[in-house]
């Protein structure tokens, strides 16, 4: 039986169609995220993947922008239609556009750059000082996704009760992971979208029924500072600085076991009570 990691990496070969046009499927025997939707970083880490199979090898992405315009249905295929904006010296640029049944359900620009060398630098400590989880305390439905995915503090994020708007989560491939800097940076795509709309809802915690807020990604951007290796733990450090109009932000900082920051999001979503 395969993996739910060797299932994500196969729908990520997408079939090309044409030069600019692809088709990506989902997984089977599954509806998708509860209620028939399909999940957000699945389309956002498939729409990057068309991007790059149109831009030279060498260039690899450095930021992305993208709207969730509609539910996309995890029974029908979809088909990524990217647009070449511009081939500069150093950066490519592409738009994306997701459709189903003839509607666009997710639309989203990237930009690709050239390797080169450049001035660095990284806040003093910004990484909270925390270790990965032992293997022994690992409990074993955290193996049944394509991600282990490990909250600090994770009871205390269980309490119906408000809570501080920021979480610590350490996440990693479930399975090997080939050595390949664009598989890597989609696959970081897809799951830096599992945490961050819960993020702007802690502070609120006890005020409402789950059930009974309609919730959705509007938004995710994210910046790629350098490559990560999603076979290894990764620190996902987030916050929510404000929610207001039904809509929530939330923040997050991706940290490799060096304390280097590789990667930044910043998303805003659907939190409207019925």
């Amino acid at each position: 039986m395969t993996t739910k990691l060797d299932e994500l990496i196969r729908l990520l070969d997408l079939e090309q169609v044409e030069e600019n046009l692809f088709r990506a499927f989902h997984p089977q025997g599954e509806s998708g995220e509860p209620g028939g939707r399909l999940f957000g970083g699945q389309i956002m880490a498939q729409a990057l993947m068309a991007a790059a199979r149109t831009v030279p090898a060498e260039r690899r992405a450095h930021s992305l922008h993208g709207y969730f315009l509609r539910q996309g249905n995890p029974a029908i295929a979809a088909v990524i239609k990217v647009e070449r904006l511009r081939d500069g010296g150093t950066f490519s640029n592409r738009r994306v556009l997701v459709v189903q049944d003839g509607e666009p359900i997710f639309n989203m620009d990237a930009s690709f750059q050239r390797p080169e060398s450049g001035r660095r630098h990284q806040m003093d400590n910004p990484r909270p000082d925390l270790s990965p989880p032992q293997a022994d305390n690992i409990p074993d439905y955290l193996y049944a996704s394509a991600f282990i995915s490990w909250h600090h503090e994770f009871r205390r994020l269980q309490q119906q009760s408000p809570q501080p708007p920021e979480q610590f989560v350490w996440f990693k491939a479930n399975g090997a992971v080939p050595d390949d800097p664009l598989l890597n940076a989609c696959l970081l795509v897809y799951e830096s979208d599992n945490t961050l709309m819960g993020t702007s809802r802690l502070p609120h915690r006890g005020s409402f029924q789950r059930e009974q807020m309609q919730a959705a990604s509007l938004d995710h951007a994210m910046w790629f500072h350098h490559p990560a290796d999603v076979s290894d733990w990764l620190l996902y450090a987030l916050d929510s600085p404000s929610t207001s109009a039904g809509r929530g932000l939330s923040r997050g900082s991706i940290y490799d076991l060096s304390g280097r920051l590789v990667a930044s999001t910043v998303q805003e979503s659907l939190i409207r009570l019925h």
